[in-house]
């Protein structure tokens, strides 16, 4: 009979945030699947935890699928773990999925930690609806990512490196405009945990001054909506009502 593949989560810094879920599965499964398995290795001594462990990341994830779903296929259980949080958001672990849910393989992903969500409900921006856009590319199709984003009015969510913080609010400040409300939220869930609320002009300017340290999410709030032409149906052209 076949085994089950298992996505968990693991703390974004405070190891106390680990779920006794995941604790469990990970103590009962054949093998976990690691993205640096220096890293885990100290999640699991935490936690007690003794299982085989191999290294799965996004430069060997397409040979290491394929040898896991032979090992799920052939009755192991195995689970997969990233650096910190849930894989698959922004992190190796769509690949794996996919191949085995091709492969009609169960897949059983645990509830857990990861960073966005903390950072979207603490920055006071509305987060009934809104778009996760995790890392923007660093290079080629930055520019064009964010201003294809300049309508959107929800709120947007983004995932940030500390060496590419300034860039990406100077980029925000001059698409979104330097108004737009926003927060910055470094060190989710650890000791220097800190957010920036305001303007994304007044982020800006705090860390341009401050350097950025740390793991960053970034909220900012989205266009306002336009509004409806007086009189018209819903497939009609969105703007200020018509004079009379």
């Amino acid at each position: 009979m076949p085994g089950k593949l298992y996505i968990v989560p693991t703390p974004v810094g405070n190891l106390e945030d680990m779920t006794y879920r995941a604790v469990k599965v990970l103590g009962e499964v054949d093998l976990i699947l690691a993205e640096d398995t220096r890293t885990s290795s100290v999640l699991l001594r935490r936690y007690g935890i003794e299982k085989p462990l191999r290294s799965h990341h996004k430069f060997n994830e397409h040979q290491t699928s394929s040898l896991v779903k032979e090992k799920i296929l052939a009755g192991l259980d195995v689970a997969l773990i990233s650096d910190a949080g849930t894989p698959g958001i922004s992190d190796p672990g769509f690949f794996l999925v996919r191949e085995c849910v091709r492969e009609g393989i169960a897949v059983e992903t645990l509830p857990g930690a990861t960073a966005c969500i903390p950072a979207l409900v603490s920055s006071g921006l509305p987060c009934d609806r809104f778009v996760f856009e995790g890392f923007l590319p660093q290079k080629k199709g930055f520019r064009t990512a964010v201003e294809a984003l300049a309508a959107e009015t929800r709120t947007m969510v983004f995932y940030e490196s500390p060496y590419r913080v300034v860039r990406t609010l100077k980029a925000f400040a001059e698409v979104f405009g330097g108004d737009r409300p926003c927060s910055v939220a470094r060190e989710i869930s650890k000791i220097h945990e800190e957010h920036v609320r305001g303007s994304i002009d007044e982020a800006l300017a705090h860390f341009t001054v401050k350097e950025p340290k740390g793991e960053f999410v970034i909220v900012v709030a989205g266009a306002p909506a336009p509004l409806k032409k007086k009189g018209k149906g819903p497939f009609d052209d969105y703007g200020p009502p018509e004079e009379a």
